[in-house]
């Protein structure tokens, strides 16, 4: 029972960072409106929220240094600093949010300075995803692997709920003006208190033992030279997840806004139901990893997307929100059982003495590569080939390329993993 509860506090100090990383994320596209008036302040208005937009995807493009610098600490130093770092930086980026000057105090300078705390961010949040998944799926009995990484997958899940709902919460309670004034800040000090709530978890979380022989100075050096074979297959396997994950909770709303004449609030209670459905999920289809394998899920999972996408992206395109509803749940329900399979696979292909610098490259080279960038492809495949359907072409064929990896992928379940 003692072995249980410490096993339950380590897998809760490891994942619960993930959710403050992704509430931050979360947190700032919600106001992003609100931030663009007070950082970049104009006559346009559109203007003022594309800039905003545009320090939120400096976050994204800072990331593979994040991945470099936290894979070189992960893999020479210990897994444990380079969380423990990673939180701090993350709470530190988000005070710095909380409590710095707008434009009109700072003047272009409050500009600069938010683009660096975004950027902060964006490094921190690649350090933490997969080091944290990666210290506990190694420390997971073999036969519950897949559990634990879905237990991350959940609390990243958790965070981007958690960041939505505080905004809307914080919103409705101070009303427009107050909110524009100066509540805008309050989700942000809320997250700064909760870092240092996972800090104080942290300092009790057990480290991963680190091989005796440590060859290579440069971690990110050597996973690119032996092992860019692991590296593009972890790539493939995770393109199918982070594209549709970003095409179905970001472009698909604003889709459904403006193109299917959804309310505001209607499309945010879909997403919120569709992201709610990828907690529960996420566990679930960890189990069943752990108890039916990797490959043969990895295999479903991949035949279902191409199966699958065109018919639900039909539904969502009919007049009947039941059906909108019906094809964005399916999508979650797809999504989160794939998100889940990446986690331990992200840890099984790859030797553990360049494990969080390979991981980290490809989760963040995916990532920032094709995920990030699926709302824009979007919107430029539909504007090209005026066919609405071609969202959907692009993320069939992702999953066609994520099948072919599947079936090269061997089957790691239950077998020990490199050390």
């Amino acid at each position: 029972m003692l072995r249980q509860r410490l096993e339950h506090r380590q897998v809760y100090a490891g994942a619960v960072g993930n959710v403050l990383e992704w509430y931050d994320f979360a947190v700032y596209g919600f106001l992003a409106p609100l931030i663009g008036k007070v950082f970049f302040p104009s006559d346009d208005p559109v203007a003022s929220l594309l800039a905003a937009y545009g320090a939120m995807a400096a976050g994204y493009f800072s990331r593979p240094l994040g991945s470099v610098l936290f894979g070189h600490l992960g893999d020479r130093i210990g897994r444990k600093p380079a969380l423990i770092l990673s939180m701090a930086m993350m709470g530190g980026a988000t005070l710095g949010i909380a409590v710095l000057p707008g434009h009109a105090e700072l003047g272009a300078g409050a500009a600069v300075l938010l683009l660096l705390l975004r950027c902060l961010q964006g490094v921190s949040v690649a350090g933490e995803y997969g080091t944290s998944a990666i210290l506990l799926v190694e420390q997971a009995p073999a036969n519950r692997r897949g559990l634990v990484g879905g237990w991350v997958m959940a609390a990243c899940n958790l965070g981007f709920l958690l960041g939505s709902g505080v905004g809307a919460l914080v919103s409705s309670v101070l009303g427009e003006a107050a909110m524009a004034a100066w509540g805008w800040r309050i989700p942000f000090f809320l997250g700064a208190v909760i870092a240092v709530h996972v800090l104080a978890m942290r300092r009790s979380l057990a480290e991963s033992p680190l091989p005796a022989e440590r060859k290579a100075a440069l971690p990110v050096v050597e996973a690119l030279r032996h092992h860019y074979r692991a590296i593009g297959l972890i790539v493939c396997l995770v393109l199918p997840v982070a594209v549709t994950f970003y095409m179905c909770f970001v472009y698909a709303s604003s889709y459904l806004v403006e193109r299917m004449h959804l309310s505001t609030a209607q499309a945010l209670d879909i997403t919120t139901l569709a992201l709610a459905l990828q907690v529960v999920v996420a566990p679930w289809a960890g189990h069943l990893a752990d108890r039916y394998g990797r490959r043969p899920l990895m295999l479903l999972v991949t035949v279902a997307g191409l199966i699958t996408t065109w018919p639900l992206w039909w539904a969502m395109h009919q007049p009947g929100i039941a059906l909108v509803v019906f094809a964005q749940m399916s999508f979650a329900l797809i999504n989160g059982v794939g998100w889940s399979l990446t986690i331990p696979v992200m840890v099984e292909l790859v030797p553990a003495h360049v494990r969080v610098s390979a991981s980290g490259i490809a989760y963040n080279l995916c990532l920032g590569l094709f995920g990030g960038t699926a709302p824009w492809v979007a919107t430029y495949l539909v504007a090209r080939t005026a066919d609405d359907f071609a969202p959907a072409w692009y993320m069939m064929a992702v999953a066609l390329v994520a099948l072919l990896a599947a079936l090269r992928m061997p089957e790691m379940a239950g077998r020990p993993l490199e050390r």
